[in-house]
């Protein structure tokens, strides 16, 4: 089986309707390494954590860098189903991680591209290459569905095809 940038998207979308499940915001993140292991997940839990920094691509990052006993990760990428805050584009620099995907693009608090351009700065010593929606519509769904449910009271984890 060829695993594809849209294969391991799959599997942060089911992280992150593991979140949505929660009741915490729908996102989902996996650190894979140059040979297509996966080294580190997460998904968005700062309320069940209580801590604002567990956000699923911070989440994945610690998975990861515990794993290869380095908190420098260089090689690996991240996928995402969001892009990433402020925090964690910083956070995937600080790691040297070296390629992004994402699913749906953040217009409101976006880093890498959307709102900000932390990860393509050329005033820092690290930037990251990025490939953006893969898997775009049904990442953006996720969360559109999520914040409709929190709105209103009506809404659902949409079920994978």
């Amino acid at each position: 089986m060829k695993r594809d940038d849209k294969y391991y998207m799959k599997i942060a979308l089911d992280l992150a309707k593991e979140a949505f499940s929660s009741e915490e915001v729908p996102i989902g993140a996996v650190l894979v390494g140059e040979d297509g292991e996966i080294l580190g997940m997460g998904k968005n839990s700062p309320i069940h954590q209580n801590d604002p920094t567990a956000h699923a691509e911070i989440l994945a990052l610690r998975d990861g860098a515990q794993r290869v006993s380095n908190y420098r990760l260089p090689g690996t990428t991240m996928y995402v189903t969001i892009e990433p805050c402020p925090m964690c584009a910083g956070a995937l620099l600080h790691a040297r991680v070296k390629r992004l995907v994402f699913g749906a693009s953040d217009p409101k608090s976006g880093a890498c591209g959307s709102l900000y351009n932390l990860v393509d700065d050329k005033r820092l010593n690290h930037r990251l290459s990025i490939t953006r929606g893969v898997l775009e519509d049904e990442a953006r769904e996720l969360i559109q569905n999520f914040f409709k449910m929190r709105r209103t009271g009506r809404g659902e984890v949409p079920k994978r095809p």
